[in-house]
């Protein structure tokens, strides 16, 4: 027996609940690029982590930054309650777009995590933008 049927597989209903709970709170930067690429954005980019300094250097195209420690209900309530709103970090070592991504739920706010950062967004071979975001705040 191998370590891959180590363990039971799920039933297809199992599965399906547990891909459609992971799709719900998670997106990937292929998805975001896409939306970007076709100007179909329906959510805000928010870069969560970093100084200024770091953002200016390198960063999503569209993102804003506005790191998870500087999230509160008065400075979300700047966008309609129904906004979602799109985190990413620095990539799988880092845990800022968690932290945002609770932040942002907890103040019931929908929410989902690009997986992968700006290290999976390197990874995919995507162009940077450099400068301050118009919302810098």
């Amino acid at each position: 027996m191998s370590y891959v049927t180590d363990f039971p597989v799920a039933s297809p209903e199992q599965a399906t609940s547990h891909f459609l709970r992971r799709l719900s709170v998670e997106t990937d930067c292929a998805d975001v690029h896409d939306a970007i690429t076709h100007d179909d954005r329906d959510f805000v980019l928010l870069h969560v982590v970093g100084s200024p300094d770091a953002f200016a250097r390198r960063h999503v195209p569209g993102a804003l930054h506005l790191p998870h420690s500087m999230m509160t209900a008065e400075r979300m309530a700047a966008w309609p309650s129904e906004t979602l709103f799109v985190v990413y970090c620095a990539g799988p070592h880092c845990n800022g777009a968690d932290r945002a991504a609770l932040k942002l739920a907890r103040l019931g706010l929908p929410v989902k995590i690009m997986i992968g950062g700006i290290t999976g967004w390197e990874d995919e071979g995507y162009a940077f933008a450099s400068g301050q975001s118009e919302a810098d705040f």
